[in-house]
């Protein structure tokens, strides 16, 4: 025989807590009438959870509005932001950018921290400085939660990151730095995972529970969301497509090289390499930015008879190559195109992936261009550390 159970007075304080202040944090200053309206709790409880709430420093009375009845103006009440803050922060081979925002996800302040040389002694401890210095910047003495984003495995059981390609070795000591701020929690996350996120949460992908996001930049990665579940596999290594055979690749990856992989055919230096073949003009530095212009002086000269739509066939024939083998495998049913190349080509270059992705798979898949931006990293890092300190402040599972 089952027992049925009802919430204690304590769980159903907490639970109609956590709904009272994601109600704030979602759509902004709200009076006690509009929250009964939007939580169906009623007026002794309303007003016991935004007494309760004030008293915490979670809540705060922000002003008042008139009603359309007698006595006086209601009373506005609003999340208190400040009452945490939060560090993004985007690790790259070349330097970190970072963000300081609030509770809310508000960006307070932003910095950047370029390495050159591949870094050396004291590389983290100065970007441990740096973050410092712009928190203090903004007025913040202490920031709640960070989350870093950066190349390479995060393993979900331990959390260490490790390099699947030849990463500087100021990534780890950086991480080692920031997990010994007093009182700080730091969570680590593969880039294109936090970049996902972006997509998932405010961005081209805000209406889908699956879809798979394609970073192509520098090197090419994938973030997988299933049923609006982020998927990181056994070891952390699901969407290193990087690594993915695919025809027309120089030769086969290997267990510490990705470039016979799909990498090969779309990372920024080949997609350099494919439009000065074309006759269009390309850093012959092939890192990303080069590639990113060069996809956009293809959209200029993509008239008929013009090289550019030659080179965009092309290039999405490559990118549809890897979007069909995690099409067949995963069924996502969307595609998002992100990173620098996704960001330069926009629809354009969408629209072309999915009518060529059509000839290759069976299965109907709509391909869209990232709109998170060039920050999508950093967004999903706000939007991963905004999460856990939430959970910890408004005491969510």
């Amino acid at each position: 025989m089952t027992t049925a159970r009802t919430a204690t007075p304590s769980t159903a304080r907490a639970i109609n807590d956590r709904l009272a202040l994601n109600l704030l944090l979602e759509q902004g200053p709200l009076t006690a009438t509009e929250l009964r309206g939007l939580t169906g709790l009623s007026r002794p409880t309303v007003a016991d959870l935004l007494d309760r709430l004030q008293r915490t420093g979670l809540v705060a009375v922000v002003g008042e509005r008139g009603e359309q009845r007698r006595g006086p103006n209601a009373r506005v009440y609003a999340l208190v932001a400040s009452r945490a803050h939060l560090g993004a922060v985007d690790v790259r081979s070349g330097g970190v950018s970072l963000i300081v925002a609030d509770l809310a996800g508000r960006t307070l302040a932003t910095a950047e921290a370029p390495v050159d040389g591949g870094g050396g002694p004291g590389t983290a401890a100065r970007i441990v400085d740096v973050l410092r210095e712009t928190a203090r910047g903004a007025g913040v003495e202490r920031l709640h939660t960070i989350a870093v984003g950066a190349p390479g495995l995060v393993d979900p059981a331990t959390g260490r990151l490790h390099s699947t390609g030849d990463l500087p070795g100021w990534h780890t000591e950086l991480l080692t730095a920031l997990r010994e701020l007093p009182g700080v929690e730091v969570i680590l996350e593969n880039e294109v995972n936090l970049a996902g996120r972006a997509e998932y949460r405010i961005g081209a992908a805000r209406d889908r529970e699956t879809f798979v996001l394609l970073w192509l930049g520098h090197s090419v990665g994938a973030a997988v969301v299933l049923d609006g579940r982020l998927r990181r596999g056994f070891s952390g290594g699901t969407g290193e497509i990087c690594f993915l055979p695919v025809p027309g690749a120089v030769g086969l990856p290997s267990a510490d090289s990705c470039e016979g992989g799909f990498h090969g055919l779309v990372g920024s230096a080949a997609v350099c390499a494919l439009a000065r073949a074309h006759g269009l003009p390309a850093d012959p530095a092939g890192d990303a930015p080069a590639a990113e212009a060069a996809v956009r002086a293809a959209l200029v000269a993509s008239g008929p008879g013009e090289p550019g739509g030659a080179f965009l066939d092309e290039l999405a024939e490559r990118i549809a190559l890897g979007a069909a083998a995690v099409c067949v495998v995963l069924d996502p049913g969307c595609v998002v195109l992100g990173g620098e190349l996704g960001r330069a080509g926009g629809d354009e270059l969408a629209a072309r992936v999915e009518r060529r992705l059509a000839l290759l798979s069976p299965l109907r898949t709509e391909v869209r261009a990232g709109t998170a931006g060039g920050g999508a990293v950093l967004a999903g890092a706000v939007l991963t550390a905004g999460d856990a300190a939430r959970r910890d402040l408004f005491g969510e599972p």
